[in-house]
């Protein structure tokens, strides 16, 4: 298996921009509204004053928990819902009590190379996406040509992808929106011998299944990723892992990832996800990555 270090900055974005970052805090554009969030990484000095960034709405976090919060609306004329594009994709963004926005913008540069891959391989291909939230990637494969099955443990989510959907113009693509545990999901699709050309695994540092079941990241990742192998074809294309918040180099997630794709060969891309900031040259760090492509 060959390894590959690299930067993956997300930097293809017209309705998206990192305006400014620091002390804690970052101040974005998506489309036609501005908003500040915190932020724990952005611990460096911001380009202007936290206090003089201007904005439609604000996210006042819960003390010690930089996730839970409550919006503070600054622009009473500002829709709690509006559309913010990618490359052709469209997707409503909405503030959620938990500081997110109904999409991770820096995940466009696996969008990019999904749509990449699945355009160069000249065959259909089927793609499975796991913890796909409310469907960005799945829409990109979807756009690209392949039949998407969707899985995200709330429903919520996928309604929301399927929203999406309809507001990029790709109704008549298949996509499978389901609700499901993705360890239960990934038993069941191999028992029946299901495969699958790619596979993308964005799971949380901690979730919970439909029904109430748990997901650990440290100590359930192992055991998802022996589950995946089974449901790849011969011949795979790609297989995209990306984590947040946890306690692992991106070395350790694609050495984790290698050791059970080492049979197909190819070669593993790690590193840091990043998001650009306007002007002044800095880089905010979102995620750690390892993507899986035949040579």
């Amino acid at each position: 298996m060959k390894y590959d270090q690299t930067l993956f900055l997300a930097d293809d974005w017209k309705d998206y921009a990192l305006l400014d970052s620091g002390d804690g805090m970052k101040l974005e554009r998506f489309g036609s509204q501005t908003v500040v969030r915190p932020d724990p990484q952005a611990f460096w000095r911001p380009q202007k004053p936290v206090k003089t960034w201007k904005a439609d709405a604000w996210f006042d976090a819960k003390a010690g928990d930089d996730e839970r919060g409550q919006w503070r609306k600054l622009n009473p004329k500002a829709p709690d819902h509006w559309p913010v594009e990618w490359h052709g994709l469209t997707f409503n963004a909405r503030r959620t009590p938990f500081r997110h926005l109904g999409v991770f913008q820096e995940h466009s540069v696996h969008w990019a190379f999904a749509i990449e891959q699945l355009k160069a391989a000249g065959r259909p291909a089927k793609v499975l996406n796991l913890f796909g939230y409310t469907g960005m990637m799945s829409l990109a494969c979807a756009q690209a040509g392949a039949e998407v099955v969707h899985l995200d443990a709330s429903p919520k989510s996928n309604g929301f992808g399927k929203e999406n959907q309809s507001l990029s113009g790709l109704d008549d693509r298949t996509i499978r929106w389901i609700a499901d545990d993705a360890m239960k999901f990934v038993a069941r699709e191999g028992r029946r011998g299901n495969k699958y050309d790619a596979i993308i695994l964005d799971p949380p540092k901690f979730g919970r299944g439909t029904n109430g079941e748990t997901w650990k990241f440290e100590e359930d990742l192992p055991a998802l990723l022996d589950a995946i192998v089974p449901l790849l074809v011969d011949e795979p294309l790609f297989v995209i892992l990306t984590a947040y918040a946890v306690r692992l180099s991106h070395i350790a997630l694609a050495q984790a990832l290698g050791d059970r794709l080492e049979p197909f060969g190819g070669r593993i891309e790690m590193g840091e996800m990043a998001i650009p900031e306007q002007k002044s040259g800095r880089m905010l760090p979102t995620a750690i990555c390892a993507r899986w492509r035949a040579d």
